[in-house]
């Protein structure tokens, strides 16, 4: 496999450089070629704006998504989104390495996804129509790659649990899972998480990085997140609202756009894929 690492730390020794030369040992030592994008050692550009768009005129009011659009259509984004983009299709494999800071991802990272997931190449593709409402949620430009996510967090695994104060780290984690990457088309595996990062001694860190090296191993094997399809038949369209004989009437929770979310409901168990 080919995978793409997105790096987001702005300390190389710290914690996730540590991690991060982990996974990138063991997915080489598998025989996978690996490429990392250090957003904090390229300087990335987190900020969407005009600088981004060479073709729009300097009197005309900026439209990001429109601006967007035309620039990829034209093959005018700048050459660093371009080069971010050229990975993606490169790659069969997506990772995405963080802290969670303040509940979510860095701003950098954030900025690396404005910015990469262009209008026409991310998002916005597809027919819409009474049948199909857009090349999304389990299709798009990313359909049949698979993404992951690799996060560190200074919070107790209890803090994430279901009754934890926090909130549950698949909630948490829906945005970026169902929305960033989900989203486009990812086959989206479940998140690699490192609690209490702050309080590792060489032992614990010797067990994360075991864990991880096997979470590295079954990179290609592992069963993806079983979210439910946009046009698989689950979904009314245009509303987009899951059909009301799926999942719990009275639920609202992220789950029930995972299949076989809630019991009794047969027509969401896992399809074949």
């Amino acid at each position: 496999m080919k995978v793409l690492l997105v790096f987001a730390h702005p300390e190389s020794r710290s914690l996730n450089g540590a991690l991060r030369d982990v996974a990138i040992q063991e997915l080489e030592a598998q025989g996978h070629a690996v490429c990392v994008s250090d957003l904090y050692a390229s300087r990335w550009k987190s900020e969407v704006d005009r600088a981004d768009f060479p073709l729009l005129a300097p009197d005309a009011r900026l439209k990001p998504a429109a601006a967007s659009g035309a620039a990829f259509a034209a093959n005018a984004l700048t050459e660093d989104v371009k080069a971010e983009q050229e990975k993606l299709l490169w790659a069969d494999a997506l990772i995405l390495q963080f802290p969670l800071w303040w509940f979510t991802m860095p701003a950098i990272l954030k900025g690396w996804v404005d910015r990469v997931y262009a209008y026409g190449f991310a998002y916005g593709v597809g027919e819409h129509s009474e049948k199909r409402w857009g090349d999304r949620y389990g299709e798009g430009a990313m359909a049949g790659k698979r993404a992951m996510v690799l996060v560190t967090t200074g919070g107790w695994e209890e803090h994430y649990s279901a009754r934890g104060i926090n909130g549950p780290i698949d909630d948490l984690l829906f945005p970026i899972n169902h929305g960033i990457l989900f989203y486009p088309g990812f086959d989206v595996l479940p998140p690699f998480v490192v609690y209490r990062a702050d309080h590792l001694n060489d032992a614990a860190f010797g067990l994360v990085a075991e864990r991880l090296r096997d979470r590295m191993r079954k990179l290609a094997t592992a069963t993806p997140i079983p979210y439910r399809r946009q046009n698989g038949g689950d979904y009314l369209i245009p509303s987009m609202q899951l059909r009301p004989e799926l999942g719990d009437p009275g639920a609202t929770s992220f789950a029930l756009h995972r299949n076989g979310a809630a019991t009794g409901d047969p027509a969401s168990r896992p399809k074949g894929r």
